[in-house]
């Protein structure tokens, strides 16, 4: 078989056998095809310990280092699924001695001036649209980001949403996350549940037509792009001078409740991570909290040392008379 026909038949395992959601799949897809077309499709036997480690370096030169060890992964994943089918009987990447320096980027967040400015500018679009149909969009868009800021969803889990998954009634949301895990998280905020509600009234029609909590009026489902020209619409209506994504809204989601005192986890269970060292990243003190903890807590600011100082600078002016 060759590498193409092989890298097939591990995908329909992945998707039909491990159950992966299809980011997943998507992502191993893209990295095999390259992997494969470095190697113009050869057999998987012929490629050799010292080729890899050649193929590997050249990713480490082209990509980020987050990005080359998601490319390495996909190749140790297939690699180890051909040990399984007995394809191959023992992988090259065993030899080989793999080392990664990420370095450690703090995740972007927007301040919370901006989501207000964010909020204020959607809410007033709603009040004084001059149409019905502007007055629509606003209500789901309201809801969008309200969602978003809410519960800390990734972009690809609020557009997947089905209105099963979504109990307004008893202020939950069913989030399927990575790997088809299930997280239940609470909406507990009066005006963020009030505009779900508001949405879900006058889009109900266009949402059991495509079966996706979040649609379009003509009854399709919101896409990720779609999402993502909402946000980029607010903040430029909001003259917010920042670039803002989907994901800063979870950055900030997580990085506010980490200020306020919140357990990381929980934190972690409402992000829906696997590992708490995912996690950790935002153990980082923000700024504002940073300045705070130095300006109350520093135990030089318990040190009461005014009269000396004072004495020391009249002696210097004295000094120098």
């Amino acid at each position: 078989m060759t590498l193409i026909d092989l890298i097939s038949d591990y995908l329909r395992y992945c998707k039909y056998n491990r159950q992966l959601d299809k980011l997943t799949i998507k992502a191993y897809k893209t990295d095999l095809i390259q992997f494969s077309n470095h190697f113009n499709n050869t057999c998987i036997e012929e490629i050799s310990a010292k080729e890899l480690e050649s193929f590997i370096s050249t990713l480490h030169i082209k990509y980020k280092p987050k990005t080359s060890k998601r490319k390495i992964a996909s190749i140790k994943a297939f690699y180890h699924y051909l040990e399984y089918r007995e394809v191959i009987s023992s992988s090259p990447l065993s030899k080989l001695n793999i080392r990664f320096r990420e370095p450690i980027t703090l995740p972007k967040i927007i301040p919370l001036s901006s989501i207000e400015a964010i909020l204020k500018a959607a809410y007033r679009e709603k009040s004084y649209g001059l149409t019905v149909i502007k007055r629509k969009n606003s209500l789901r868009n309201i809801a969008v980001l309200e969602l978003l800021f809410a519960t800390g969803m990734r972009i690809s889990e609020l557009c997947n949403l089905s209105p099963d998954t979504v109990d307004l009634n008893n202020h939950t949301i069913i989030i399927r996350g990575k790997g088809s895990k299930e997280r239940l998280v609470q909406i507990e905020n009066k005006t963020a549940l009030e505009a779900l509600c508001d949405y879900y009234d006058e889009y109900l029609e266009a949402i059991q037509k495509c079966n996706s909590f979040f649609a379009n009026r003509n009854g399709t489902p919101l896409s990720d792009q779609s999402a993502r020209r909402i946000i980029r619409r607010y903040t430029e209506m909001a003259s917010v001078n920042q670039h803002i994504t989907p994901h800063m809204f979870r950055h900030t989601f997580a990085s506010s409740l980490l200020d306020a005192g919140v357990d990381i986890r929980y934190i972690q269970e409402l992000l829906g991570h696997s590992s708490i060292s995912v996690t950790q990243i935002y153990t980082h003190v923000s700024l504002s909290k940073q300045k705070e903890i130095l300006a109350t807590k520093h135990p030089r600011n318990q040190l009461i040392i005014a009269d000396y100082r004072l004495k020391s600078e009249e002696n210097y002016n004295a000094s120098k008379q």
